[in-house]
C-alpha cells in the first residue's frame, strides 16, 4: 500500500517491461513504483562489487534494501533519505493558473523591450516552468542496436475482420496484427457526469486539472537523477486495436482526507450506477484527480493503452497513477465480456469508496 521510489546508487537501470507488456528500452537512475504496478528492469555491474537496492517511500521515514553482489557476504553503502516531497500549487489544480499570473506580470515588464514581439510568444509552459517538449511519432527502434526496427506488424481492415469481440485481443508482440478502421470516422461522443458531487465527499475540486506527464512526481524533480515518467515510456509493438474511439467517459476521483471518504465524481461504490461498456467498443476513458494524493486506479479484464503522445505505440497498462490534480486520458478496447472491477489499488481508498463495476456485455 506504499508509493516506492527506486534506484540503484551508482548503476543504471534499463527499462524494457511497464506492467508486463515490452517498451523501447529507456535507460535511468531511478522510478517511481506505484501500488500494483511492475517495471522490469536490466542492469549491468561494471565492477566486481556490491551495489544497494534502495526502496524509500513517499514518507521518507524508512526504507526497503537490497543488495545486488556477485558473492554472498558482500554489502554496499545505503544513502540517504531523500527529504520530504512537498506538495505544491500544481497538486492543487492551481499549477497553471499560478503560472499565467507569473507570466502576466513578466510581460507587463517586458512590453517595452526591444525585438519582443509577444504576439508570437508561446506561453504554455509545462510544470516546471521550461520549454514544453516536442513529441514526434517515430518508427520503434532496436533494442540492441538503437536504429529504426523493422518489426511492422501487418494491419487488418476492419471491414475485414469477423465479429470483434468473440475473443479478446492478444497483447501486442513481433507477430501481432494491428486492427485499423477503414470505415469514415465519426464524432466521438462525450459522456461527463451531470455534475460533479461537491459535499463532504469531495474536499476540492481542482481548478485547472493538467497532463503531467512530464513530471516523475513529487520529490523527484530536480534531484540530479534521471527519473522515468510516463512521458518516456513507448511500446516496443503496436497495440493491436488501431481503431479510434467512438466514445469518452470522464470520471472524477474525488475524496476528503478528514473524513476518509472516496469515490468517483463524488460517489461511493454503494451510490454509483455500473460502467456499461458494448463488447467489442473502442472507448478513451479520462480520469481526473481531484484529490491531492496519487490514486493508481486499476481496471480488471481488459487493458487500457495509455495517452502519452507516442502515436501507435501507446504503453498498454493494467494500473495508471494519476497524481493529484492531473487529467490522463487512456484508451480501452472492452473485449472481455464481464463484471469487472474497477478501483483504486490502495486498498483502503478502494474500501472506502473509490471503486466501481465495469460490465462489458
Amino acid at each position: 500500500m506504499t508509493f516506492f521510489d527506486v534506484r540503484i546508487p551508482g548503476l543504471p537501470m534499463t527499462v524494457v517491461q511497464a506492467d508486463g507488456n515490452a517498451v523501447q528500452p529507456v535507460t535511468v537512475d531511478e522510478f517511481r513504483m506505484g501500488t500494483a504496478e511492475t517495471y522490469d528492469v536490466i542492469v549491468q555491474p561494471p565492477a566486481d562489487s556490491a551495489y544497494t537496492i534502495f526502496a524509500q517511500p513517499l514518507s521518507r521515514r524508512g526504507y526497503a534494501r537490497g543488495t545486488l553482489a556477485p558473492r554472498m557476504g558482500m554489502s554496499a553503502e545505503i544513502p540517504p533519505l531523500d527529504p520530504l516531497p512537498m506538495r505544491t500549487m500544481a497538486d492543487m489544480g492551481m499549477g497553471a493558473m499560478a503560472m499565467k499570473e507569473m507570466k502576466k506580470s513578466d510581460m507587463a515588464g517586458m512590453q517595452g523591450m526591444p525585438g519582443m514581439d509577444m504576439a508570437q510568444m508561446n506561453m504554455k509552459g509545462t510544470q516546471n516552468g521550461s520549454m514544453p517538449s516536442m513529441q514526434m511519432d517515430t518508427p520503434a527502434r532496436s533494442a540492441n542496436s538503437g536504429t529504426p526496427s523493422m518489426e511492422m506488424p501487418r494491419a487488418v481492415r476492419i471491414s475485414d475482420a469477423e465479429q470483434i469481440g468473440i475473443k479478446p485481443f492478444p497483447q501486442p508482440g513481433p507477430h501481432t496484427t494491428r486492427l485499423v478502421d477503414d470505415r469514415p470516422s465519426s464524432p466521438i461522443a462525450v459522456h461527463r457526469p451531470p455534475a460533479m458531487r461537491v459535499g463532504p465527499a469531495s474536499a476540492m475540486v481542482a481548478m485547472d486539472p493538467t497532463a503531467r506527464l512530464n513530471d516523475p512526481g513529487d520529490g523527484l524533480n530536480q534531484n540530479g537523477r534521471r527519473v522515468l515518467t510516463y512521458a518516456d515510456l513507448r511500446a516496443r509493438y503496436p497495440g493491436v486495436d488501431g481503431r479510434a474511439p467512438s466514445r469518452e467517459i470522464e470520471l472524477h476521483l474525488s475524496g476528503n482526507m478528514e473524513r476518509y471518504v472516496w469515490g468517483f465524481d463524488g460517489y461511493r461504490y454503494s451510490q454509483a450506477e455500473p460502467v456499461h461498456l458494448k463488447l467489442g467498443e473502442r472507448v478513451r476513458i479520462v480520469l481526473i484527480n481531484d484529490t491531492m494524493m496519487e490514486h493508481p486506479i486499476h481496471l480488471h479484464g481488459v487493458w487500457g493503452e495509455l495517452e502519452n503522445g507516442h502515436g501507435e505505440f501507446l504503453p498498454y497498462k493494467h494500473t495508471i497513477v494519476v497524481k493529484p490534480a492531473e487529467r490522463v486520458s487512456y484508451l480501452v478496447s472492452a473485449d472481455t465480456r464481464g463484471r469487472w472491477a474497477y478501483h483504486c489499488h490502495l486498498l483502503y481508498h478502494m474500501k472506502s469508496g473509490m471503486f466501481r463495476t465495469v460490465i462489458v456485455s
